[in-house]
C-alpha cells in the first residue's frame, strides 16, 4: 500500500459496457429517425420523379409531408418533452433498487450504505466505531436473508468508514456476521500497521482465507488480475468503480484515496464518493466525462451520497457541473463540534449548502447532534432509504421524510438563496 511504482492506468482501453435499458432505447430511437428519414428522402425523389412525368407526385409530396411531421414530433418527444419529464413517485414494493443510509447508533458521524438489488447486496463502509456493528447488523438483518453480503466496499481507512471491519479479535466485525463474496478496497493509504487498521488487514486476511474475493480498486479501473470495472448487479444494474487519480498517487490524509463508484441501471445513476476532496473529484469529473464520451449535457446523477459528510472539502462546483445530483443523501451528525466548533464548518456545511443548492433542494440528512458534550443526539431523518425502479424513484425516512431546507436546524443554522 502506498507504493510509487504501481501501473498507471490505462486510457485506451475500450470499456465493456452492458447499456442500459434507456440508452438502448434513446439509441433505439435515434435509429428510427434515420430510418424514416430515409424514407422521407425517398419519397421526395419520387415526388421529383413524379412531377417529370406527371403521375403520382401530389401523393408522393403528401407522405412526404406526414413523415417530416412525424419525424419532427419524435425529435422534440425524445429530446424536450420526455428529458424534461419528472421521475414519478413509486411505492417501495414496487422498486427494483433500494438504497440505505444507516444511522450508527452514537453521536459520531459516519457512512454505512446498503445497496439491495433483488437478492443481491452492497454494502459500502461501515462506520462510524466499533460499537455500530451492532445497530448496523441489526439494520441489514432487515433485508439480507441469506447472510451474504456479494459485494463489500471499503472506501478508505478512516474510522468512521471501516471501524466496523477492524474489530479486536473478540469482537464480531462485519467480515464475522456475513459472508462477504467480493470485497472492493482501497488501494492507497498513509496508515502504518498497528491499532486499527492492523485490526482491519486481520479481519480482511481472515475472510479472504475463508473464501472471499479481493481486489483494490486500481486493479478493477485497469481490469487486471481478474478484477473488473463494472460487476452485475441483476435487474439491468450494475456495479461501476471510477476513476480516483489518487488509486496510484500519493496524497496526506486518507480522505482522497477514497473508492469511488456509480451503481447504474432503467436510466438511473446512484454516485458514492467516499470522502474524495477537491483535487480527487476534479480528475474524477473530468475522466467520467473521457471514459462516458456519449455523455449529454442534459446528465443529472439521480443520487449523490454527499462527498465527506457535506463537508466544505467535498462536493466543489467543476465536479457539481458534470453529476447535478436530483438527490443528495448526507450522512453526518449535524451541528456537532466532533471535528470543529465553528458552527458554519460543522457537518453539513455552509459552503456544501452553497454549492448543492443550485441543483437540487431534496437534500436529506441521517442524524442531528442535540448535545455533543453530553452523548445527547437523535434521528434527523433517520435511516434513509431512496428506492427505484425505471418509471420513478422515491425517499422513505425512518424518522421523518422532511427536507433539509425546511427543518428548524437549517432555518436556525443555515442560509440559502437558493432555497427560498
Amino acid at each position: 500500500m502506498g507504493e510509487n511504482n504501481k501501473k498507471r492506468p490505462y486510457t485506451k482501453k475500450t470499456v465493456r459496457k452492458t447499456p442500459s435499458r434507456k440508452t438502448s432505447v434513446h439509441n433505439e430511437t435515434v435509429k428510427n429517425v434515420l430510418k424514416v428519414g430515409a424514407v422521407a428522402a425517398a419519397a421526395v425523389k419520387t415526388a421529383k420523379k413524379g412531377k417529370k412525368s406527371g403521375g403520382g407526385s401530389f401523393v408522393a409530396v403528401f407522405v412526404c409531408l406526414i413523415l417530416i411531421l412525424a419525424i419532427g414530433a419524435g425529435l422534440y418527444y425524445f429530446f424536450v418533452l420526455k428529458k424534461d419529464t419528472p421521475d414519478k413517485n413509486i411505492a417501495f414494493s414496487d422498486a427494483d433498487i433500494s438504497v440505505h443510509f444507516i444511522e450508527l447508533g452514537n453521536k459520531y458521524t459516519g457512512d454505512c450504505t446498503l445497496i439491495k438489488v433483488g437478492d443481491t447486496e452492497v454494502l459500502i463502509d461501515c462506520g462510524s466505531r466499533v460499537s455500530s456493528v451492532g445497530t448496523v447488523s441489526d439494520y441489514l438483518n432487515n433485508y439480507i436473508k441469506d447472510n451474504i453480503l456479494e459485494y463489500v466496499i471499503i472506501t478508505h481507512a478512516h474510522e468512521d468508514h471501516y471501524a466496523g471491519f477492524a474489530t479486536p479479535e473478540n469482537v464480531n466485525s462485519i467480515f464475522d456476521l456475513y459472508e462477504c463474496k467480493t470485497i472492493i478496497t482501497f488501494s492507497n493509504t498513509n496508515q502504518v500497521v498497528k491499532g486499527m487498521y492492523a485490526n482491519y488487514l486481520r479481519e480482511l486476511n481472515d475472510e479472504i482465507a475463508r473464501g472471499a474475493t479481493h481486489y483494490t480498486a486500481d486493479k478493477c479501473y485497469n481490469e487486471e488480475d481478474g478484477a473488473k470495472r463494472t460487476y452485475d448487479l441483476g435487474k439491468g444494474y450494475e456495479l461501476e468503480i471510477l476513476y480516483n487519480k489518487f488509486y496510484w498517487e500519493t496524497t496526506e490524509g486518507e480522505n482522497n484515496f477514497s473508492v469511488c463508484c456509480m451503481v447504474q441501471g432503467d436510466g438511473k445513476h446512484f454516485l458514492f464518493t467516499g470522502d474524495l476532496e477537491k483535487k480527487g473529484e476534479e480528475a474524477l469529473a473530468e475522466r467520467y466525462k473521457t471514459d462516458h464520451a456519449s455523455l449529454s449535457a442534459s446528465f443529472k446523477v439521480d443520487l449523490y451520497k454527499a462527498g465527506h459528510h457535506g463537508s466544505k472539502t467535498s462536493s466543489n462546483v467543476k465536479f457539481l457541473e458534470v453529476f447535478k445530483p436530483k438527490i443528495c443523501c448526507v450522512c453526518c451528525c449535524a451541528g456537532s463540534s466532533e471535528y470543529t466548533k465553528v458552527s458554519e464548518n460543522q457537518f453539513p456545511t455552509q459552503d456544501f449548502i452553497d454549492r448543492i443548492s443550485v441543483y437540487t433542494d431534496k437534500v436529506y440528512v441521517t442524524t442531528l447532534c442535540i448535545d455533543y458534550a453530553n452523548n445527547k443526539f437523535e434521528s434527523f431523518n433517520g435511516n434513509i432509504v431512496v428506492f427505484a425502479n425505471s418509471e420513478g424513484i422515491g425517499v422513505k425516512c425512518s424518522a421523518n421524510d422532511i427536507k433539509l431546507k425546511d427543518t428548524a436546524w437549517f432555518n436556525e443554522n443555515r442560509t440559502s438563496n437558493n432555497w427560498k
